[in-house]
């Protein structure tokens, strides 16, 4: 039987692991789809609009939020950005997984949304907050200022685990991917996801009366 695509949501602070493990699941299963946001700010050098993300004016922009066509948005460093509903709607209409690499208020918009029945959201938690500092400076790809912001801003993330389905300890890179594969699994399988279900028992129904 056909199913209803998830709404996977990743959420951590930043050098938690949650690009990692989302570019993981995503070779894991090539029908996982990654939700591309639309923004407000200018295209970087090597950037693809459509694939890296939808950029689009600020008045643009507003006119989707205005007409319900975005899923969730935040105001980000002078920028907007969101994430547009019907590309989201049209995948997992058609059975495909869509993964959201998001902050605990992107979040949260999902889960209000009219897609809640679908989403599943997982928090990454650092098994130290020295552990989580090792990584942002081993990857020698900010400033000690810029490091020194996102460890302020981790906590304010982390306050937030307790909003998810489920909250993973990213100790080990490798068990922590075959924990979200087991719960991706899982979830899959919910009923709410298996809109043929219903058609099913009431064929098995039918059966069950004309031989009884």
């Amino acid at each position: 039987m056909a199913r209803r695509g998830l709404l996977i949501i990743l959420s951590s602070p930043s050098g938690a692991g949650k690009s990692t493990l989302a570019r993981r699941l995503r070779v894991w299963d090539e029908t996982i789809r990654f939700s591309v946001s639309a923004t407000t700010r200018a295209a970087r050098p090597g950037e693809v609009d459509g694939q890296d993300y939808h950029f689009t004016s600020e008045a643009g922009f507003k006119t989707m939020v205005k007409e319900g066509e975005m899923l969730e948005h935040a105001h980000v460093f002078g920028h907007f950005y969101g994430s547009p509903l019907g590309p989201v709607r049209d995948a997992i209409d058609t059975g495909c997984d869509v993964l959201f690499d998001i902050d605990w208020q992107g979040a949260q918009q999902i889960g209000n949304s009219g897609l809640q029945e679908h989403v599943l959201s997982i928090f990454l938690l650092p098994p130290s907050i020295a552990e989580l500092r090792r990584r942002l400076e081993s990857r020698g790809q900010d400033t000690a200022e810029t490091i020194a912001k996102r460890m302020m801003k981790s906590w304010d993330e982390i306050s937030h685990w307790g909003s998810y389905n489920y909250v993973l300890v990213n100790d080990d890179l490798d068990a922590t991917e075959a924990r979200l594969k087991t719960i991706i699994t899982a979830e899959r399988l919910r009923r709410s996801q298996q809109p043929g279900l219903m058609e099913h028992v009431r064929a098995l129904q039918a059966e069950f009366e004309e031989v009884s």
